[in-house]
């Protein structure tokens, strides 16, 4: 049988550049001889899916064959920059035709980037029809220098920060999410567009909820959380535990400790397989924090920290001796924390709907810009002793970029060690409250913004981030603000506009 043999002159067209990983040396020898084992397992892969995590947290990813991520491996793969210029609901947040005032030469016109696959992320991904495998990329400028709308360059950064001065940051991640049963496949496209979202899936409770860690509850969801807990298992994530939280078909998952940057690819990768799994299951899973579902309890994100220093192994919050305790190093940790809180709360609460959380009426709600040993409506909890101390911030919705809200986190704890200000035994006297309710941290979109935008920000992302991101949500924010106009919201319930905008992508 004559099989035709395609040719293709333009077939390196999608290719970033030839050798721009050698020519721009972007890895180290770690980075080289992963590269050299994925070659050498493309043999057994179909497609890859090549991801980048975007301002919002999102996945976005091209699936390839596997014959065409050899060249892209090394070579990167051009990227439409459209992911950094539209807002949550899909609309043109940033002016990439006119002024688009974020000082980044390439966004004009819509300029591609490079997008380069990290061969250490290399992940075959179990099951599927396809033999596919899924690996995060890192974006880069034209000229092979870290692109600056980049959310894991930032992270990269801090975590540089922290090498440079022989620390290692340790997290754990506990991420509190809803998974609720599909009752229909309407795929909610009526009325949607650039800047509208459609209807949100239409969906059902899996239990009644409202009693707290009950097994029969969590035996209700286990036929779909068990397998999934497998499947992350062997995709190699330290999963630690599923459990049922307080609301209706409310999950909580946990991981075992890991580095700064496997923590944030591991909350990226969890949040879209956990909801790839269950859609292709029926169901529909949600990182949105306050779903409009009765009797919804809002969801968290608990980002465990601690830092090791690395010619000591030993943990810096230790405190000697019987009582234990925290050590005067987390102790400025936690002021640094504190310190920081307003200006970066944008980046671990960054949607309208996250806010509800922080609200008055739930009682445990991490309002207080404070750090105690067992106060769960403290921002920052002190948990365990001796090796084992940790600093537990509440702050966080589990749909925030994982990138950012890391690097927020590291940042405001290196500030707070460098800068060595006199720890307060209980810092449950908050600082003041620029703008905002005395002692509280921010208690909506727009006054979070409003302290971004006024802070320190841009010591983190840097200035050309810092001014897309406040773009972004400011976007956000206008067209929700238009929406209550026209259909004033009911106090204390969500509104439609928030379900259309995140329940679905999140």
């Amino acid at each position: 049988m004559y099989v035709r043999s395609w040719s293709s002159p333009a077939a390196e067209g999608s290719v970033g550049q030839p050798s721009f990983v050698a020519r721009h040396g972007l890895w180290d020898e770690a980075r080289l001889a992963a590269a050299e084992r994925v070659e050498a397992s493309l043999a057994d892969v179909d497609l890859v899916r090549l991801v980048f995590g975007d301002p919002h947290g999102l996945a976005r990813s091209k699936t390839l064959t596997a014959e065409a991520f050899r060249g892209v491996l090394r070579n990167g793969m051009n990227y439409s920059p459209g992911p950094f210029v539209f807002d949550t609901g899909h609309a043109v947040a940033v002016d990439f035709l006119g002024d688009h005032g974020i000082g980044v030469d390439e966004i004009a016109g819509a300029g591609n980037f490079v997008l380069v696959p990290d061969p250490l992320t290399f992940q075959p991904l179990p099951g599927g029809d396809a033999r596919t495998a899924w690996v995060i990329g890192d974006e880069y400028l034209r000229d092979g220098s870290p692109h600056p709308l980049s959310s894991r360059a930032v992270l990269r950064r801090v975590v540089d920060r922290y090498t440079g001065q022989g620390l290692a940051p340790v997290l754990g991640l506990e991420v509190e999410w809803y998974l609720t049963r599909r009752l229909d496949d309407d795929p909610g496209n009526t009325g949607n567009g650039f800047g509208l979202q459609g209807r949100a899936p239409r969906v059902a409770a899996l239990n009644a909820g409202y009693q707290f860690n009950l097994d029969g509850h969590y035996d209700s969801v286990a036929h779909l959380t068990d397998p999934l807990a497998l499947h992350l298992l062997a995709l190699g994530l330290p999963l630690r535990s599923m459990e049922h939280e307080s609301g209706p078909g409310q999950v909580e998952t946990t991981f075992s400790p890991m580095s700064a940057l496997d923590t944030a690819d591991a909350m990226l990768l969890f949040r879209t397989v956990a909801k790839s799994w269950c859609a292709r299951r029926g169901h529909h899973a949600s990182f949105m924090s306050q779903p409009l579902l009765d009797a919804a309890d809002p969801s968290g994100w608990h980002l465990n920290q601690s830092v090791t220093d690395l010619a000591s192994g030993l943990n810096l919050f230790g405190a000697e001796g019987p009582s234990g305790g925290l050590s005067p190093h987390g102790k400025a940790y936690a002021e640094g924390l504190l310190d920081w809180a307003r200006e970066l709360c944008l980046l671990s609460v960054p949607t309208v709907n996250g806010y509800r959380r922080l609200a008055a009426e739930h009682t445990l709600a991490p309002t207080r810009p404070g750090w105690s040993e067992e106060d769960r409506s403290a921002m920052v909890r002190v948990v365990g002793h001796g090796a084992g101390a940790h600093l537990e911030n509440r702050i966080g919705e589990p749909c925030a970029n994982p990138y950012l809200a890391v690097a927020a986190q590291l940042f405001a704890g290196l500030e707070g060690l460098t800068a060595r200000p006199e720890p307060q035994d209980a810092a449950t006297a908050a600082a003041p409250a620029p703008g905002g309710a005395p002692g509280l941290v921010p208690q909506h979109l727009r006054e979070a913004l409003d302290a971004f935008r006024a802070g320190r920000a841009a010591r983190l992302l840097g200035e050309p981030l810092a001014a897309c991101l406040a773009k972004l949500k400011e976007s956000e924010l206008r067209r929700y603000e238009a929406w209550c106009l026209q259909a004033p919201p009911t106090p204390g319930r969500v509104s439609d506009w928030e379900q259309r905008e995140y329940f679905g992508a999140y």
